[in-house]
């Protein structure tokens, strides 16, 4: 299975995540969508190191957002009505040598499994949104 990935642009852009077309790991490129209009897209290359490479997790929130790496979740109890830890603010990361997605921040001291009974709701990411984890951070 091929992992699907989002990009974000590090640099001078107000529209940061893109659509990849393609990526060439051999030549360091990436090719990106630009929506120029409701109707036109542009595709750009640009060389990868311009840009953040997120993996998704292959699952979605409770509301039916695709969870991806480095997005900003609230973690909710059974039956939704209470955070979970103090706000139960985290960020998705992955442990690649596990094969495995959690939770990182004030949730189960610290690690949270994300295919677990808990409901999920992706609130953000980590760059466009870094101020959900002030005051959540260990």
């Amino acid at each position: 299975m091929i992992p699907k990935l989002r990009a974000w642009k590090k640099y001078d852009s107000p529209e940061m995540f893109r659509d990849i077309a393609f990526i060439d790991f051999n030549k360091k490129l990436l090719g990106v969508n630009y929506k120029v209009s409701k109707l036109t897209t542009r595709l750009d290359i640009e060389t990868l190191d311009k840009f953040i490479l997120m993996q998704s997790t292959g699952l979605k929130d409770k509301n039916g957002i695709e969870i991806y790496e480095g997005d900003v979740v609230k973690v909710m109890d059974e039956d939704e009505s209470t955070d979970f830890c103090d706000g139960g603010i985290g960020t998705i990361n992955g442990l690649d040598e596990l094969f495995m997605w959690y939770i990182d921040g004030e949730v189960e001291n610290g690690l949270f499994d994300i295919n677990s009974s808990y409901y999920i709701e992706v609130i953000g990411n980590i760059y466009e949104n870094p101020e959900l984890l002030e005051g959540h951070e260990k």
